[in-house]
């Protein structure tokens, strides 16, 4: 059996600061008392839950589809311990939810390990890849890992960026790191947003996206993308960029979801202050969700269809 959906990217989320028209359910209630007897869910129908609250999606009667949250992968042990602090966030968010860690490389289990234990107990499952960015991880290791499995019923969903939950994480990690609202109104502060990078001008394009909405959140800061490899320009770079338009307090915001080589070079050529990665944020494990559920509704071998503005916020 073939996998039923492979998702190599996702449609960009809400900018900041976007509201749903009115972040209730704005269906008519009735001033009467409704005559029909109180039915129960079709029998078969999906049971749909918001992100971070009740049971776990699935049909009825149908465990839901295992949570895969697929790390890179790290040497430095405090990358897995980072991720499961994460995942033991989700799992509180969403109890009953069959929630499991798997690494691309370097780290245990692995990711075709997982896969194929998941194929051996006829589960089905979404693959949420803890990545910030569409990249090479995404658009091919994933979906290769996958079709190697061909037994096993599974989804890709898309990497966690951009949306406005992931700067949410971002900005709050600034501030616990530092940054006062006073930083946001100066002329002389300035922002650095450290990723790994990756040859896909798509990723490129997500990281500056990310830069511009955490802008936004700041008050209109300054925030320039940079990398840690594979692409232009260098966090060194970006400082010299961000000092040339005459910003000299510049702080450095970790775009890693865990600490490994990467997030420590970048912070180490902070001028000024340096976030720590995303690690467990709260806002961070409700994305995690919310990409789950986004592949976990799909039917088809399509991705989902992208969610107006209001309804993608309105659903966390």
């Amino acid at each position: 059996m073939q996998p039923f959906a492979q998702l190599p990217g996702t449609a960009p989320g809400p900018r900041p600061g976007a509201r749903s028209r009115s972040g209730t359910d704005t269906r008519p209630s009735g001033t009467g008392t409704d005559p029909r007897p109180a039915t129960g869910p079709r029998p078969g129908a999906a049971t749909v839950t918001r992100s971070g609250a009740g049971a776990p999606v699935g049909a009825v009667g149908r465990p839901a589809p295992v949570l895969v949250a697929v790390g890179h992968g790290s040497r430095d042990p405090r990358a897995r311990a980072a991720l499961a602090r994460l995942l033991g966030r989700v799992r509180e968010l969403r109890p009953g939810l069959d929630v499991r860690l798997a690494h691309i490389e370097l780290d245990a289990p692995l990711l075709d390990d997982t896969l194929a234990g998941l194929a051996a107990e006829g589960r089905e499952a979404v693959l949420v890849p803890l990545l910030l960015a569409p990249g090479y991880h995404v658009t091919h290791d994933l979906p290769a890992a996958l079709a190697a499995v061909p037994g096993l019923r599974a989804r890709v969903a898309g990497p966690l960026g951009p949306h406005p939950l992931l700067v949410e994480a971002l900005a709050d990690r600034l501030a616990e790191a530092g940054w006062m609202p006073a930083d946001s109104a100066s002329r002389t502060t300035g922002v650095v947003l450290a990723s790994a990078g990756s040859r896909d001008p798509r990723s490129a394009a997500t990281l500056r996206r990310i830069a511009a909405d955490l802008g936004e959140r700041l008050g209109g800061t300054p925030v320039v993308a940079a990398y840690a490899s594979a692409a232009a320009p260098t966090v060194p770079e970006a400082v010299a960029a961000l000092t040339a338009r005459g910003r000299h307090r510049i702080a450095v915001a970790s775009c890693f979801t865990a600490p490994g080589l990467f997030a420590a070079r970048a912070a180490a050529h902070a001028p000024w202050i340096a976030a720590d990665p995303l690690g467990a944020h709260p806002a961070l494990a409700r994305l995690v969700l919310h990409r789950y559920d986004g592949a976990a509704r799909a039917r088809t071998g399509r991705p989902a269809a992208p969610a107006t503005p209001s309804r993608e916020l309105a659903a966390i």
